[in-house]
């Protein structure tokens, strides 16, 4: 997996791909539409943020890199890769349990705060790409 260069681009099979953890700079793109939704993405060493109608949907610190981000009702899915540990937060929904699968081994169930926040570390350097899953109980 390589960086997304575009910073935010559609794929194929539906899911969108994101994130450019190589950039020395700050880069952001607004207005992007997939699936008649509008995403907004931040991205550089440091941070990936994206939003998606102006609602918080992903913040890594460091920055990564993501494909293939799959949504659905009652899971998300991801590979994400970086060039140092991060610590992954991801909107979901609100006072709700979720099983965490990282690189195929149960992280365990974990629920979110209040704002539908769950925090994850991820163990990335070194890593190469990294399969993440969250599936609601």
């Amino acid at each position: 997996m390589a960086v997304v260069e575009e910073l935010l681009r559609s794929e194929v099979n539906g899911n969108i791909s994101f994130g450019n953890h190589k950039l020395a700079a700050k880069a952001k793109l607004e207005d992007f539409e997939h699936a008649g939704d509008i995403y907004k993405i931040k991205t550089f060493q440091a941070m990936t943020k994206l939003e998606k109608n102006g609602l918080f949907l992903y913040e890594s610190v460091p920055g990564t890199s993501v494909c293939d981000f799959c949504e659905k009702e009652d899971s998300i899915s991801f590979t994400v890769e970086g060039d140092q540990d991060a610590q992954i937060t991801i909107g979901l929904s609100d006072d709700t349990e979720y099983e965490i699968i990282v690189a195929g081994e149960s992280a365990g169930v974990m629920k979110t705060n209040l704002s539908g926040k769950l925090n994850i570390s991820v163990e990335l350097e070194g890593m190469g790409q990294v399969e993440v899953k969250l599936n609601k109980k």
